[in-house]
Parts: C-alpha cells; sequence; structure tokens
C-alpha cells in the first residue's frame, strides 16, 4: 500500500523545490501552468496528503501530542509542553507555531494544483476531474479545520497568493466553519465511499462527511452535524466498522504474569494494514527520504528502548469505570488495595499500569520493584521462562513523569528499531469510525433528539471494550456524561481532548489546579478521590491525594487561552494580522 501513495512524490518534491511552493501561504507565488497533465494534477494531489506527516514534535505526530498537554496526558517538562499548560505560551513557542506553518503549507499546495485545474480539464474523463478536485477541497477544509480550532478566526486563503496580495484579514472562526460545512456538502459525493487501494490515505466521501459532521458539531450546529454523520455511517455500512479487540483483551485487569494486553490490531501496523476502523490516516514510508518518524521511542517505556516521554495521568486512570459500569466512587467492585482489577478494559488495552507488561516486560514504577521479568527470550522463542532485568522504568532519571504510559499507537515490533536515532513508519489515524459513532451520538444528544439509535452508537462502542450497555431512557444530561466518558476514555491519545475541553466549555475548571501523577508508583486510599463529576472527570481530594501523588500545577486563563498564538513572524510581516487577546 504504502508504495502506491508515494510513487513519483521524490520527482515532484523536486519540481516543488524549484517553484519554491513550501514558503509560507500568504506570501508565496503562483506556479505558472504547473499541471499541464492529469498526471501531473495527481502527483499535486499525493504531495498535498503528504505535508500532514511532517507536522510533529518530539518526532511524534501532533495528533498524538495534543493529548498530553491535557488533563489525561502528560509530557516530560519543557518549555514547549509545560508552557502549553501553565498559560505561558509566548508568541515564539516553537510547538505553537508548528500548526500555523505546515497547514497554511497544506493548502498552498492544494492550490498550486486548484488554481490551474480546470485548464486540463477536457484533457481527463470528467470524473477523474471532478475527484481531484474534490480531493484537493477536501485537504484545504481540513487544513482550516484544524487551523480555526488551534487559532480561531484565521485568513481564508482560496488561491495561491503573489507578494503583492497577501496581507489578508482574519475571518471569524464561524464563518469559516460554514464554508467548510458548505465545501463537503458540494464536493463530497464527487468522492468514491472509500479509496480503500490507498490504505484510506486518500479520502472518500464518507471522510468528507465525516470532516462536515465534525465541524458542524464543533461550531454547534447538532442538527446539520447529525445528518452529515448519518450519512457517513449509512455509507460505510459494509466498508466500515468497529474492529475488535484481539484475544489479548482477556490479559486486562490481571497481573504481568497472565499476558500483555495489545491493541495493535487497531493502532499498529497490523491495524492499519487491515482493521476496517480506520476511515482516514497519514502514510508513512521509510523507504521515502524523511518520512518516518519516531513516535515509537518517545511513547517507549525505558526497558522497551523508549524515553518515556509521554503518558497518561492519574486523572485518566481513575475516570476509567469498574465492570458495572459505575465509576470506581459508587462501584461496589472498586477495591482500593487492587485498584487495576474489574475495571473497564480499555485501561489497560489503552494504557500500561503497574504490575502490567509492556513491550515484552513487567513494568513496575515503583523503585522497590529492583528487577522485573523479561519476557523476550520466550518470544523469541529461546527459553521457556522470562529472565530478570534491572527496573529501569523505576530508575532512570527520565523515566514516565506520570507514571503510566501509552499502550494505543505503539507496536511491539518497534522494540526492534527503538533508539534516540530510530525511525518508525506506523501509520497515524486521522478519522476513526469510533469517533464517527459518537460525533452521531453527540450531535443527536445536543439536539434533544434522542431515540434508539444514539444509544446503538454508544453502545457499539462499549460491547466491543466488554463494558455494559447503557441502561435506557437515560435524561439527555445523563446521556451527555455517558457520551463525554465514551470520549474521554475510547479516543484518549488520538488527540481530540484538547477540543473536547474547550468546545465543552470545562477547561477553565479542568485545566485549572492540578493534575495528578504518580511517578513512584505509589499506592493510594479512596479517600484520595471525591467524585466523578458530571462530565466524567475526578475531583481530588487535594490534601489526601498529595500524600501519593505528585502534582502538576495547570493555569489556564479564560481570555487567552481557548488559543494559541499566531506566530510572530506572521504578524510582523502581515499588518492586518492582529494577534490574539494576552500574547
Amino acid at each position: 500500500m504504502k508504495r502506491i501513495i508515494y510513487i513519483g512524490i521524490m520527482f515532484l518534491g523536486l519540481l516543488f523545490q524549484q517553484c519554491d511552493l513550501d514558503l509560507y501561504p500568504l506570501d508565496g507565488p503562483t506556479t505558472g501552468t504547473f499541471p499541464a497533465t492529469q498526471e501531473e494534477a495527481e502527483m499535486g494531489l499525493l504531495a498535498s496528503y503528504k505535508t500532514y506527516s511532517e507536522l510533529d514534535a518530539s518526532s511524534t505526530h501532533y495528533l498524538h501530542v495534543m493529548d498530553n498537554i491535557t488533563d489525561i496526558g502528560y509530557a516530560r517538562p519543557s518549555n514547549n509542553y509545560t508552557s502549553a499548560i501553565t498559560s505561558s505560551l509566548t508568541t515564539d513557542n516553537a510547538m505553537a507555531g508548528k500548526p500555523w506553518a505546515y497547514h497554511y503549507k497544506t493548502i498552498a499546495r492544494c492550490h498550486t494544483v486548484l488554481d490551474n485545474l480546470e485548464n486540463i480539464k477536457d484533457d481527463m474523463p470528467e470524473d477523474t476531474y471532478y475527484k481531484i478536485e474534490a480531493e484537493l477541497r477536501f485537504i484545504r477544509a481540513y487544513s482550516y479545520s484544524k487551523l480555526v480550532e488551534v487559532y480561531g478566526d484565521v485568513p481564508l486563503v482560496l488561491h495561491a497568493l503573489g507578494l503583492d496580495n497577501s496581507d489578508l484579514p482574519r475571518i471569524s472562526k464561524s464563518e469559516i466553519q460554514q464554508w467548510i460545512i458548505d465545501e463537503m456538502t458540494t464536493v463530497a459525493d464527487n468522492l468514491p465511499v472509500s479509496q480503500s487501494a490507498s490504505g484510506n490515505v486518500r479520502a472518500g466521501s464518507v471522510a468528507a462527511y465525516m470532516l462536515k459532521a465534525r465541524v458542524a458539531l464543533y461550531a454547534q450546529q447538532y442538527s446539520v452535524a447529525a445528518d452529515a454523520a448519518k450519512t457517513a455511517l449509512d455509507l460505510a455500512d459494509g466498508v466500515y466498522s468497529l474492529t475488535a479487540f484481539d484475544n489479548t483483551i482477556d490479559f486486562c485487569n490481571q497481573s504481568y504474569e497472565a499476558g500483555e494486553p495489545e491493541c495493535a490490531n487497531i493502532f499498529g501496523y497490523n491495524g492499519y494494514d487491515n482493521s476496517r476502523e480506520w476511515i482516514w490516516v497519514i502514510e508513512y514510508n521509510q523507504t521515502i527520504s524523511g518520512n518516518t518518524h519516531n513516535q515509537a521511542y518517545y511513547m517507549g517505556s525505558r526497558l522497551g528502548k523508549g524515553c518515556s516521554y509521554f503518558g497518561p495521568t492519574q486523572n485518566l486512570i481513575d475516570s476509567y469505570q469498574c465492570l458495572d459500569g459505575l465509576p470506581i466512587t459508587e462501584s461496589p467492585l472498586y477495591n482500593e488495595n487492587s485498584p487495576f482489577t474489574n475495571r473497564d478494559p480499555r485501561l489497560d488495552m489503552y494504557c500500561a499500569r503497574p504490575n502490567s507488561r509492556l513491550m515484552g516486560f513487567q513494568f513496575e514504577s515503583n523503585a522497590s520493584v529492583k528487577k522485573v521479568h523479561n519476557y523476550w527470550p520466550v518470544i523469541n522463542g529461546e527459553s521457556d521462562e522470562p529472565s530478570l532485568s534491572s527496573n529501569k522504568d523505576a530508575t532512570n532519571a527520565y523515566r514516565s513523569f506520570s507514571g503510566y504510559l501509552w499502550r494505543k499507537h505503539t507496536d511491539n515490533s518497534n522494540y526492534e528499531t527503538n533508539s534516540s536515532r530510530g525511525f518508525c513508519d506506523q501509520n497515524v489515524g486521522i478519522f476513526r469510525y469510533a469517533e464517527l459513532l459518537l460525533i452521531y451520538a453527540e450531535a443527536k444528544i445536543e439536539a434533544n433528539d434522542i431515540d434508539a439509535s444514539v444509544y446503538d452508537a454508544i453502545d457499539q462502542i462499549r460491547t466491543r471494550a466488554g463494558m455494559p450497555a447503557l441502561e435506557r431512557n437515560m435524561s439527555q444530561a445523563q446521556l451527555r456524561t455517558a457520551l463525554r466518558y465514551e470520549r474521554k476514555v475510547e479516543l484518549c491519545n488520538d488527540g481530540l481532548r484538547w477540543y473536547d475541553l474547550r468546545r465543552w466549555g470545562i477547561a477553565d475548571e479542568v485545566m485549572n489546579g492540578y493534575i495528578y501523577l504518580n511517578r513512584a508508583g505509589n499506592n493510594w486510599t479512596k479517600a484520595a478521590l471525591l467524585e466523578i463529576d458530571e462530565n466524567a472527570n475526578p475531583v481530588y481530594n487535594y490534601t489526601e491525594a498529595s500524600n501519593y501523588f505528585t502534582t502538576q500545577e495547570v493555569v489556564y486563563n479564560t481570555t487567552k487561552d481557548e488559543y494559541w498564538p499566531i506566530p510572530q513572524q506572521e504578524v510582523d510581516i502581515n499588518p492586518n494580522l492582529e494577534q490574539n487577546p494576552n500574547y
């Protein structure tokens, strides 16, 4: 699959360098007569997709960074990451500026083809012309959907710009959201339902309707979102679906001795090759120069030859329900002396916690555990018994700062290549069927148009995880809580939590105060936790909790932190570009 997408990209890259296409869009020149043929148009389209693979931080795609600057994930303390959760971002912060640069770069690449595409319309089949045009408009619209969520009002550039017309003002977020909705309404049906031959790297109509649904949901156009999501679900029937967890789900809620839970059949190499859950993905390919990342190293455990840079917080761990569907503050199944048993299996499928197995090793974050079991001799067929290894996951100065690690979006096969200079070409998913179900359910709940289909959408995800179905006849408020729980635990580390906190209007309460970390792997008592609130968030007794957990103070300024600063260099060169408030 990988070779299909990037054939011809190296040639096209040289062409683009000659045309100076990678300048920021607000001062980038037009590109003459390109494309002159259908083949050139298709190569330009592929180059537009490829730009998404370049948006990273710490060699990890932004989609898998964003949740680690919220309440559910934590990054190793640094200027980029700690500033983002302490209201300390500056206008020259590298992480805050990257989305602006790369999304406008993508938009510019789309215009390189779109501006001249009609000139060759008569030289290709009509359906091919409209398909290429629709894909380019989809890519452009997706980039704008990310720009408005991160920066708010932004310039709406719809053609390649010359140096004499680049000083564009910001257009309101709501206007751009409506433009995206209208764009997808126009072009979605010009796309095939899916483009599975490309490994879903190229978008189909399901992806286009899903983009429309997501943007409408974020814009609080709930009926529009529900209708678009329903159309996407109908088109997806028989094409996309949830993928069952493999039989390693049986190791959830057990110790490392039982086995290692893995979700690679959805979120690893196998998943991207075979799962029908992925609707649209970013492709990486180690045979293409520069088209790799090192996410496996940054997410990996110390014993797994990683650097433990990102990990779930105690806040997320405590959010997972018990197997009876009740919060741990209410369930009789919860045992403070064995807090990782009788829990929603997704705790173990998506996160690594003490006394579990991770990347072939017993994972323990408490330094009292000096030696841990190494199962690689068993995995490699060299022995029937594991060996013992020194517990670097508890003693290394740069072990996990949260006390937990992500299992989701990792793959044990990366153990062979993990290193600070290693590489990974595991794909990164953008649109997933589980999110589509939750978009549909949330839109219906918020429109107060509640019927059996809402329960069914949520229950499909819960049933896949081995959790009980929702009780029927719930109120709108109760369903909202159930929905927010599912988005939090099912979509964790997918890169959506940052946006959810802001659009739900709860960032000021969730991201002010403290997030809790258990770097030392301590035991704790139920008294540390007061309740799980109506947004499925744990509320802590700080005095009690601080006896067991370390904390990170977080600050969210409601007049500032809804959006990130526009890069200062952009403001400097464009007199019509106003900076976001309080930066």
